[in-house]
């Protein structure tokens, strides 16, 4: 049955009325076929039983049943066609070279032909036996470049020796003597080595996709922490600004209630004057009525009442003193200062409590310090000494300056300890990057890779920046500490007990690991003799 549908064309299948693949097909007397639905409207809107191709005309409409034959052959037809437009090549595939007209996908590729065949014609490559030892693999495009351009012959080797795909001819004259094997093993070896390439690039991608993850927490953790120190920020400024709304109001109130008393008593003065007035002028009426009169008994009468002494009230003597608002707004400002100023101190003991949740516990590193530096046991306390000891020069080890560092180095995040220098008149506390100058004389400055704070004198604070930076403290700090910002670039010194900061490096840039710096300078003749001591810092939940 397939292969009669083959003969046949899709007209021979079609419907004369609908113009298309029969559906239901039935065949009227004259021997003409139709699909059921459509002969039956096409009749109803005529109202004539007649053949709508021959114009047979039928005395009674014929009765019509469907033709099982007919409609097995058009249910064929439309498998075979649906399958057919399957089987066509869509952009993109490999075409088969055989077919014209319409192009059929192709199955597979002849490496030997050099061509490439749909299924039906890859038929002969399965029956023929000359053609049955030709290699096929799967569908490829541009076959031609699997020849070689110089010999015109199929590129089935790989030179090793050049890394490159050769012919047969090739071995024979350029790539002769060189080490040429079949592409198939050189295939085998390479996809040996893509596997290892394949795991390596796996693991890569593991350990980038962890680190992304790892960025996504940390960046969640700095927004988390940004929200909290600005809603504390929030909170802290939005008492301050209360605050001064407050002073504001009360000064204003103040200022009002002077001013109120200042227009009281001028209204009391006021309404004084317009009674005596009003008094005065009463008299006055009564004086000018008493001098038109004619009788001499009643203005004799009259006179001697009218004639009785005027209200005594001196008006030139009275003023209206403004209120003295001399020193008002000065004191409402230091009054203001005052509660500013605890706030302040609120808002700084508030950060101190910050740095400190990231307090390390730091020790002092023997190898480090200068043989005229005495450790303790535990490595918390130094001071200086006369007497040199006679200790191994490491490349770790200043051999000049009277300097120890930390054990500890950190390469990343936030740290912060703290140092008590209380009795002490000279000192130098900081962190140092790890390939700094430790041999000589050292010039500490950021550029030099220390970030250093020092005392001199018992009251003279530096930050040595180049150019030095004075520093002028409120109080002395008794303990010191010392925060590190390494992402950000920041190291920051604090007055431990006054909760104040004494200055901070901004904008550095940290590329290496960085060590707790201590230099207790030299003892001078017992003035300078106490320790310097790293202290047990109590954070703060």
């Amino acid at each position: 049955m397939s292969a009669a549908i083959c003969l046949l064309s899709e007209e021979h299948f079609l419907c004369s009325i609908c113009l298309d693949v029969f559906t239901t097909p039935v065949t009227i007397p004259c021997g003409h076929n139709f699909c059921k639905s459509c002969i039956t409207e096409n009749w109803r809107i005529n109202r004539k039983g007649q053949c709508p191709v021959c114009k047979k005309l039928f005395g009674t409409r014929p009765e019509l049943h469907v033709n099982t034959f007919i409609s097995e052959l058009a249910a064929q037809f439309r498998q075979s066609a649906a399958k057919k437009a399957s089987e066509v090549a869509k952009p993109g595939e490999v075409p088969c070279d055989v077919c014209t007209g319409i192009k059929l996908k192709a199955r597979k590729s002849c490496l030997v032909c050099l061509a490439s065949y749909c299924e039906a014609h890859l038929e002969r490559h399965w029956t023929v036996s000359g053609l049955k030892t030709h290699e096929l693999t799967e569908p490829l495009g541009n076959l031609e470049d699997r020849m070689c351009a110089q010999h015109n012959e199929l590129l089935e080797l790989f030179c090793k020796t050049d890394q490159m795909c050769v012919c047969q001819c090739c071995t024979e004259s350029d790539h002769k003597s060189h080490d040429v094997v079949p592409l198939k093993a050189e295939c085998e070896g390479k996809k040996s080595e893509l596997g290892k390439t394949e795991a390596e690039l796996q693991r890569m991608i593991q350990e980038r996709q962890l680190k992304t993850q790892e960025l996504r927490q940390s960046a969640k953790l700095h927004k988390e922490a940004a929200d909290r120190e600005a809603a504390d920020g929030v909170g802290v400024f939005t008492a301050l600004t209360q605050c001064v709304e407050t002073g504001l109001t009360e000064l204003t109130e103040q200022i009002t209630k002077a001013q109120e008393a200042t227009a009281k008593r001028a209204e009391d003065f006021i309404k004084e004057l317009d009674q005596e007035i009003a008094e005065l002028m009463r008299r006055n009426a009564e004086v000018k009525q008493l001098a038109r009169s004619d009788d001499h008994l009643h203005f004799l009468q009259r006179f001697s009442s009218l004639n009785v002494s005027l209200p005594g009230i001196d008006w030139s003597r009275i003023s209206l003193r403004p209120p003295s608002y001399e020193g008002t707004v000065a004191r409402a400002v230091a009054q203001l200062k005052g509660t500013l100023g605890k706030g302040t101190e609120k808002l700084l003991g508030a950060e101190l409590e910050r740095v400190q949740r990231y307090a390390e516990d730091v020790a002092f590193d023997p190898d480090t310090a200068h043989p005229k530096l005495i450790l303790s046991d535990d490595g918390r306390q130094v001071n200086h000494s006369d007497v040199e000891r006679s200790l191994p020069d490491s490349p770790e080890r200043f051999s000049y300056c009277v300097i120890v560092l930390g054990k500890q180095s950190f390469s990343s995040g936030r740290f912060y300890y703290e140092v008590e220098v209380k009795g002490k008149t000279k000192w130098d506390l900081g962190v140092v990057s790890e390939s700094a100058n430790r041999k000589g004389k050292i010039t500490s400055s950021p550029e030099a890779g220390y970030w250093t704070l020092q005392l001199r004198n018992g009251n003279e604070y530096v930050a040595l920046t180049d150019p030095d930076v004075v520093l002028s403290l409120k109080s002395q700090p008794q303990k010191v500490g010392v925060f590190v910002d390494y992402e950000e670039g920041l190291v920051s010194f604090y007055n431990v007990d006054a909760a104040d900061i004494i200055y901070s490096f901004t904008g550095c840039s940290f590329t290496e690991k960085l060590h707790p710096f201590f230099s207790p300078c030299f003892n001078d003749g017992g003035c300078n003799s106490a320790p310097l001591r790293i202290s047990v810092v109590h954070k703060t939940d």
